[in-house]
């Protein structure tokens, strides 16, 4: 996610950082090639050039230039300005009144609508409410398959009929949640290639109809100019609510994300990053300047580790450790809780400086942690349990049965071994010296 945008100012801001003193000079080239890394990466060009003037205005400054550090002056008013343009703060579904509540989907076809409709129901039932997902796309052929399909993926209700009248579907759909006790219902549209006059009259009936407490436009965040030219017209029509951004985790340039809320006056209001039901991201702000500035975004990564990691496990994984009991059984347990949190990439955008790494060809694919359950799958119970016991025999036959090579193995049993003595000398507190931030 907006890896070339990133290096782009990462090289730019290394260079104001490396001078010790900073003119207005200075400042104006280095802004300059800003300028020219936010129009590459499809931002547009009214919001590049006022987003430049007032970073200079704030740059030139006295208390910038004359500070002791002006480098690093210069990459907080940056910070802080990207901030503002994205939004400044989480901007949270408003699900006001009675229920059931209604959220209506809109968005040209192809965006990701559906499944965004998708994950954010399983997002919502996972915060305690009871959403009903409602095929009103009567257009495309495969859209209520879909939603179906999508669906029973992650055990939501979905209510589809043969109507072929949107306004009788949405009506019924209504009335099925307030008879089952659904709180939500989310209202997955019709998506046009382009915006016509027809289609736009129809989704201002379902409006008017519906009286939803929320409109999200869904854009597809690889198309940047076209995906917020697409938002201000349907806005025109619609005054939607918020922004939902989509496959953010493809090539994206990131100029949708750095320009659609300016350009729309509206907020950002969740981030899609995968394709799996749960990469759905609430979109804050600052976190997503952070990593555009190669700062990480440690606050998410703690969030995604304490909603995929059980607290009960992590108490008993502790205890082993204490008592020199950790197995290699163990050991892919905690593999797998660290690919359920999601793909590899993406966590280690979060971290701060691994962005920068990974750019210059760190492997991040998570092939290695297959290769590794691949191995431990292929040992029996006693040779978890019992790494010791592993001798040449059982390496070969292990190797075979994962399809590894003997030196894989002996890789995995010594950087195991490393592991746990490590993990015994943090847990005595021998190595709290080594590791600057390590609780005592």
């Amino acid at each position: 996610m907006f890896e070339q945008l990133s290096e782009n100012l990462e090289n730019v801001l290394k260079k104001l950082r490396g001078r010790g003193k900073l003119t207005e000079k200075n400042v104006s080239d280095g802004l300059r090639e800003v300028r020219r890394a936010l129009l590459e990466a499809d931002v547009n060009y009214k919001v590049a050039k006022e987003f430049i003037a007032s970073v200079k205005e704030k740059a030139i400054g006295q208390e910038v230039l004359k500070s002791i550090t002006p480098g690093q002056q210069i990459v907080k008013v940056l910070h802080d300005e990207l901030v503002d343009l994205l939004g400044l703060e989480r901007s949270e579904l408003e699900l006001k009144g009675s229920p059931p509540h209604v959220i209506m989907v809109v968005g040209l076809q192809g965006s990701g609508k559906t499944t965004f409709v998708t994950k954010l129901g399983k997002q919502l039932r996972d915060k305690g409410r009871s959403p009903l997902l409602v095929g009103a796309d009567v257009y495309r052929p495969a859209a209520k398959d879909q939603l179906k399909t999508n669906g029973s993926k992650v055990d939501l209700p979905v209510f589809v009929t043969e109507h072929n009248r949107v306004l009788d579907i949405c009506a019924e759909a209504k009335q099925t949640a307030r008879k089952n006790h659904y709180d939500v219902l989310i209202l997955d549209t019709a998506g046009r290639l382009h915006i016509d006059e027809e289609m736009m009259d129809e989704l201002s009936d379902v409006k008017q109809q519906m009286q939803p407490d929320e409109i999200l436009f869904v854009a597809d965040g690889m198309t940047g100019q076209d995906a917020v030219n697409a938002a201000s017209e349907f806005l025109g029509y619609l005054d939607f609510t918020g922004v939902v951004l989509t496959k953010m985790d493809g090539d994206a340039r990131g100029g949708a994300a750095l320009s659609i809320r300016s350009v729309t006056g509206r907020p950002i209001k969740y981030m899609s990053v995968g394709e799996s039901m749960d990469s759905l991201e609430p979109f804050y702000p600052d976190r997503l300047a952070n990593r555009i500035l190669g700062m990480g975004d440690v606050v998410s990564l703690v969030e995604k580790a304490q909603e995929t990691i059980d607290e009960e496990s992590a108490k008993k994984l502790n205890k082993k450790i204490q008592r020199n009991e950790f197995t290699l059984a163990d050991f892919k347990e905690q593999l797998q809780q660290i690919k359920n949190m999601g793909p590899l990439d993406q966590l280690m955008d979060m971290i701060p400086g691994m962005g920068k790494m990974k750019r210059q060809g760190l492997s991040v694919d998570g092939s290695e942690f297959d290769k590794i359950e691949a191995i431990i799958n292929s040992m029996t119970k006693e040779e978890r349990n019992k790494p010791g016991i592993i001798n040449g025999s059982r390496r070969r036959r292990i190797a075979r049965g994962s399809g590894t090579s003997v030196g894989d193995i002996n890789q995995l049993l010594k950087q195991f071994q490393q592991m746990k003595k490590m993990m015994q000398q943090m847990n005595k507190g021998k190595m709290k010296h080594q590791i600057p931030g390590l609780p005592i």
